[in-house]
């Protein structure tokens, strides 16, 4: 893929970098309004209108191995531009897919944002900063499978250019076109496995900044057995 070598860069600078301590102090969101709903109308895009979530620091403890290997999990993403359903791919991804549902199953990812899209390229999300510099407090490794593509469809984790291969903390990423042109470093996760309409209108907000036109809220990420 032409500039793919500008694409890994941006993946590397658009996650966080684990501190020595790896220990800061929750906080909570605050979406303001006195009623707490913070949606309006929907956009020309198909997107409700949403307010953006303001950033939280947080530190968890590194989960415990609970996933089997092989077992059969969704992931449900639901967004303020509709939602779409991630197969976990906990076969070849164990550990990563073990991070990702304890992750999930906390909450984490509610209220989060989509805080990079490069239209043709990914989207990003799972900062909860905003910034791209955000993390869950801990970190996991796993090598990715030597032969991973990052094509349409597939879901990886974020890392700082100073990691290792497989290191992540909590952003993932969409792969939105055919080949992404990335080099197997990126920890996988999984696949969209339906709506990957939704997937491509959250695409078309990018701009030149790599920044939605609107905020895109990740409402709930949901995860059931199957």
């Amino acid at each position: 893929m032409e500039g793919s070598q500008e694409r890994t860069k941006w993946i590397a600078l658009g996650v966080f970098a684990l501190t020595a301590l790896g220990v800061v102090a929750a906080i909570l969101i605050s979406r303001g309004g006195g009623d707490g709903d913070s949606t309006t109308a929907s956009s020309d895009s198909g997107c409700r209108q949403v307010e953006a979530p303001q950033s939280k620091s947080v530190s968890f403890k590194a989960p415990k191995q609970t996933v089997k290997k092989g077992e059969k999990l969704t992931a449900n993403v639901e967004t303020s531009c509709g939602s779409f359903k991630m197969a976990l791919d906990s076969q070849r991804a164990p550990k990563t897919v073990n991070s990702f549902v304890f992750l999930s199953r906390e909450g984490f990812y509610d209220g989060l944002t989509f805080h990079r899209v490069v239209p043709g390229f990914v989207i990003q999300g799972g900062d909860p900063l905003g910034s791209g510099t955000g993390g869950p407090g801990y970190s996991v490794d796993e090598t990715p499978p030597a032969n991973l593509a990052y094509t349409k469809g597939v879901v990886a984790m974020a890392k700082s250019a100073a990691e290792p291969p497989g290191r992540s903390g909590s952003q993932f990423f969409v792969v939105l076109n055919a080949d992404a042109g990335l080099p197997p470093e990126y920890a996988l996760v999984g696949r969209v496995s339906s709506g990957f309409a939704v997937v491509e209108r959250i695409g078309e907000l990018g701009n030149q900044e790599e920044k939605p036109s609107q905020t895109v809220l990740i409402e709930k990420i949901s995860i059931a057995k199957g």
